[in-house]
């Protein structure tokens, strides 16, 4: 599921795997819609009499169904949109109503839900559905098409199922850009309340039936169909193929920008992004439910959404531990938070715990980060935990006079911070009041999110970059889940800078950076002059260049498996990828931030 509202629309031309393209892929597959349409066509040639063809919400299904029309105008084959088996429009919007609640004490302006759970199940009719299931059976040529064409009532009728996939970036453009419609509704909802529901009931519905479907392998056809006019078909299995290549090394996926009120410049210039853009505030790196991953094909690009090929490959990818703990989810994500000659700090905020999260929205795990100083400039602070025992309980009174007479707050009387020098590292579990403040760059690390719970306790009065309305604060939801204890002594003591040397020898070590009971990943460095090795052991690694020009990844046992590290990529080392070695490709000492599961 995407939790973006406004992701920059920019394809990062640079973040794109080079591999060994397997032959099935060269011979297998199918490039540009019309030719789509006609490998498709083709299917009822051979004795094929029925096709289901699902898709993730904001795929544009419809434009490649016309083309099938076109081509199938003088072969007698009966289309049926799945729409037509949907419950009525009041019918579902009553049913997902309770995971939408409307309680503007609690959440002013409508974000947050709980997660829908009963699936296409709970939003189609089982008469129309049964009606369609006997129709497909007796039916001489058919294709079903649309969300939900292959719910799991009536995905076992098709004789080929096919499932059209957009990278989160495309999905969420194509929604804003009125290209897509909530499930079961006839009018248009307000963007953002679009998007609520689709996160809570749309993303989450088709994401759970993809996996399903992919873990039992019920998948005949994949579609990448970010651009309609260039999509791009494989069989399944050779789709594998695909993906089994790129978990054969280090890999790295292609970011998502995002401009923002406190947005920086520093990434923005370093990556060249494009010169409309009005600033880089976060640059989603390795959030697994918001990136994508891309393969060179030689000719062309393969682009699939991140969690699909976790999907996919899950253990193979992940490792046991991670596979079995984790329940196939990548359990940690990766993004950078850049207010590099900014206006202003990041909002003061919190996170909830496991308990508060389960119980409230219905998704996994608490919410804990970390930060580590990437780049700092004159002033810059990192806001941590509280200044004395009682400054908690005179924070939030001030907070919630100020949300009301709109006054800016005073908010350092109350908020400790730690100097910005860089390699600090920061840990933030959940509870923790925290804010990365102006002028730096910060490489952002949290515990698994399948959504993004930040509850914005003051935000200096400002508006938003993109609505122009006032930016969310949430105190209620705050209030229920801040650790007030925590001040200046408890952070000092916990928090800041914990670890040590773990290994070293002649010009290479390793220590830890950060490690806390609270957080199940360890936060480490590797600083070396000419190149170190390490070894998985059975957990995926996630590596960052965050000092050093360039570095190569490559396997001991295979160096020709490698990937090639520019200054602040980030790139996912598999679990099953065994002993490595990173060289330095440029000059002067290097320093490469490594994160991986406790052992």
């Amino acid at each position: 599921m995407s939790f973006m509202f406004h992701p920059y629309p920019y394809a990062d031309p640079a973040a794109v795997n080079k591999i060994n393209v397997p032959n099935s892929v060269k011979e297998e597959l199918t490039a540009g819609i019309l030719n789509v349409a006609k490998k498709i066509s083709a299917l009822f040639d051979g004795g094929v009499k029925s096709i289901g063809i699902d898709a993730y919400p904001g795929a544009e299904y419809e434009t490649l169904v016309n083309v099938l029309k076109q081509q199938l105008a003088n072969k007698n084959v009966e289309f049926v949109d799945a729409c037509d088996i949907l419950l009525p429009s009041e019918v579902i919007t009553a049913k997902v109503k309770p995971y939408l609640p409307e309680d503007r004490e609690v959440d002013p302006v409508l974000l947050y839900g709980r997660r829908y759970t009963e699936g296409y199940f709970g939003l189609q009719d089982q008469a129309k559905v049964a009606a369609l299931v006997e129709k497909i059976g007796k039916a001489d040529r058919i294709i079903v098409y649309g969300k939900g064409a292959l719910s799991e009532a009536i995905q076992d009728c098709f004789d080929i199922k096919i499932w059209m996939d957009v990278t989160p970036r495309t999905a969420v453009l194509n929604c804003k850009n009125g290209k897509n419609r909530n499930i079961g509704l006839t009018e248009e909802l307000p963007y953002a309340l679009m998007m609520r529901r689709n996160y809570y009931v749309d993303f989450e519905t088709a994401m759970e039936q993809r996996w399903k479907m992919m873990k039992a392998r019920k998948i005949d056809y994949y579609i990448s169909a970010d651009v309609p006019e260039k999509m791009q078909m494989l069989p399944f299995s050779v789709l594998l193929d695909l993906f089994h290549e790129l978990n054969r090394r280090p890999f790295r996926c292609r970011p998502v920008y995002l401009e923002g009120v406190w947005g920086g410049y520093y990434v923005h210039r370093l990556r060249n992004l494009p010169k409309e853009m009005k600033n880089c505030a976060w640059v989603f790196d390795m959030i697994p439910l918001e990136v994508s991953l891309v393969a060179d094909l030689g000719n062309s690009e393969f682009e699939v959404p991140f969690f699909t090929f976790v999907q996919v490959m899950g253990e193979e990818l992940l490792g046991h531990k991670a596979f079995t703990e984790f329940g196939g989810y990548f359990p940690i994500r990766f993004n950078y938070d850049d207010t590099f000659h900014s206006s202003g700090n990041m909002s003061i905020q919190c996170h909830p715990g496991e308990e508060y999260v389960v119980s409230n929205h219905g998704e996994f795990g608490r919410q804990d980060e970390s930060y580590y100083v990437v780049i700092a400039d004159q002033g810059a602070k990192t806001f941590l935990g509280f200044n004395e025992p009682d400054s908690c309980e005179k924070f939030f009174a001030e907070a919630e006079k100020v949300e009301k007479s709109h006054e800016i707050m005073d908010y350092e009387k109350y908020i400790n911070y730690v100097p910005s020098v860089p390699g600090t590292q920061v840990m933030i579990p959940a509870g923790t009041i925290h804010a990365s403040g102006r002028n730096q760059v910060i490489l952002e690390i949290g515990s698994l999110t399948v959504g993004s719970y930040t509850y914005k306790l003051y935000d200096y009065q400002r508006l938003d970059i993109t609505t122009g309305l006032p930016r969310p604060i949430h105190l209620k939801m705050g209030k229920d889940v801040i650790r007030g204890e925590r001040d200046k002594n408890w952070v000092e003591a916990n928090l800041v800078n914990h670890g040590g040397v773990v290994r070293e020898g002649d010009g290479f070590k390793e220590i830890v950076v950060g490690e806390h009971d609270l957080l199940y990943f360890s936060l480490r460095n590797l600083i070396f002059d000419r190149e170190i090795t390490d070894v998985t052991n059975g957990l995926f690694h996630v590596l960052a260049l965050v000092n050093g020009e360039r570095v190569r990844v490559e396997s001991v046992n295979d160096p020709s498996l490698y990937y090639d590290m520019n200054y602040l990529d980030m790139a996912v080392i598999p679990a099953n990828f065994g002993e490595y070695r990173i060289k330095n490709l440029g000059v002067g000492t290097v320093t490469i931030h490594k994160t991986h599961l406790k052992a």
